[in-house]
């Protein structure tokens, strides 16, 4: 048999009963229902370079499910077939390319764990969600690797339950997993120093300074079109956060204005986006994380493990530390919830740090009960 592709060209109404003639030909498929249709697989064809940004990102979006349902359409898994009207309702509510990919396999690997077990979806109960988290535990997963796993099978079992296939009781008493709670990693301002010394290349020296000056997410940096940035004001506009699909403005310093001049003065004007790779309409998060591992090298800081979001703890470490408040940081971080901007508070406090300080001079000198 000839390998066959699914593409779903319009709306998503088709039901589980469209799945059965996959081993059919491609005319009985069709026939199912005028949704499915089946093509002999072909090349990707090349992004256009004058399509905007966000038809491409909602073209991968429609790809990736497409590729995500017909992996469950293909297995022979228990409840696979909610399992695919799940990720089409979750696509309809607008989830991101890599939300559903990481859903899809957290509850691939579910299924399979039934399947292996011989449990039917619809008599699954919580002491099956416990069995799976301990398998996963006992399979060496990180433990934040378990977490999204199970945060997604519970997102599943919530729609089972919406959809009367499973009762409520297995949501009861949900099973929480504890986190080690680390602390942000900024760049020592002595290393900082020697990274920035090593970087030469104006295209890539802009990216480093931009990300450092700004706090974007390396995400944010590669979306960015030129006129996303406004140099007069030394302000860039996010039209569409990464994470939480809210826009923003962020500022940059005036060493981060000459790197980005620089690059602008020597950049194609022809090229839509700020930032591209050679043959490319853009570039690849890849490379731009060897770029920088290629620096850290030179800079002889490979030892220190930093990484590409340590520029976004470093500025918001030294914003901080000047004395800004935690609620503008927020806005600027573009963080919804406050507690996630206050895990920069715990590492850098200078008002803690000083109290310390004047305190113990006094506990040293012998004067416990002295003022301060």
């Amino acid at each position: 048999m000839t390998e066959q592709v699914f593409s779903y060209q319009t709306g998503y109404s088709i039901g589980w009963n469209s799945y059965q003639g996959f081993q059919g030909n491609s005319e009985s498929i069709s026939q199912l229902d005028p949704f499915l249709s089946v093509q002999s697989p072909t090349p990707s064809p090349k992004p256009n370079p004058l399509e905007p940004l966000l038809v491409r990102k909602e073209r991968a979006r429609r790809q990736a499910l497409d590729r995500l349902l017909q992996k469950f359409a293909e297995a022979d898994l228990p409840g696979q077939e909610h399992a695919i009207n799940f990720l089409r309702h979750k696509y309809r509510r607008n989830w991101k390319k890599c939300t559903l990919e990481s859903s899809s396999a957290g509850i691939r690997f579910f299924l399979t764990r039934l399947k292996a077990t011989n449990r039917k979806l619809e008599d699954i109960s919580r002491e099956d969600i416990e069995a799976f988290v301990e398998h996963e535990q006992d399979r060496g997963i990180g433990i934040r690797g378990v977490r999204n796993r199970m945060h997604s099978v519970y997102g599943f079992a919530k729609f089972l339950i919406e959809n009367q296939i499973v009762g409520p009781e297995i949501l009861e008493r949900k099973i929480k997993l504890k986190l080690p709670v680390s602390l942000p990693r900024a760049i020592d301002p002595e290393d900082l120093e020697a990274l920035l010394s090593v970087i030469n290349h104006t295209r890539n020296r802009a990216m480093i300074l931009l990300l450092l000056r700004t706090g974007m997410r390396i995400g944010e940096l590669l979306d960015l079109e030129v006129t996303d940035v406004n140099l007069p004001e030394k302000k860039v506009l996010i039209y569409m956060g990464e994470k939480n699909y809210r826009g923003r403005v962020v500022y940059f310093s005036e060493d981060a204005e000459e790197a980005l001049r620089a690059w602008i003065e020597n950049r194609d004007p022809q090229k839509e986006m700020l930032f591209y790779g050679r043959g490319r309409y853009t570039i690849t998060y890849a490379t731009v994380r060897a770029k920088f591992k290629k620096y850290l090298d030179n800079a002889g800081l490979s030892h220190k493990k930093y990484s590409l979001h340590c520029l976004r703890h470093t500025f918001a470490t030294d914003l901080l530390n000047a004395g800004l408040r935690l609620e503008v940081l927020q806005q600027l971080l573009g963080h919804s919830n406050l507690e996630i901007t206050r895990q920069y508070a715990r590492l850098s406090d200078k008002t803690r740090e000083e109290e310390y300080f004047r305190a113990m001079k006094i506990i040293e000198h012998g004067e416990p009960n002295g003022h301060y």
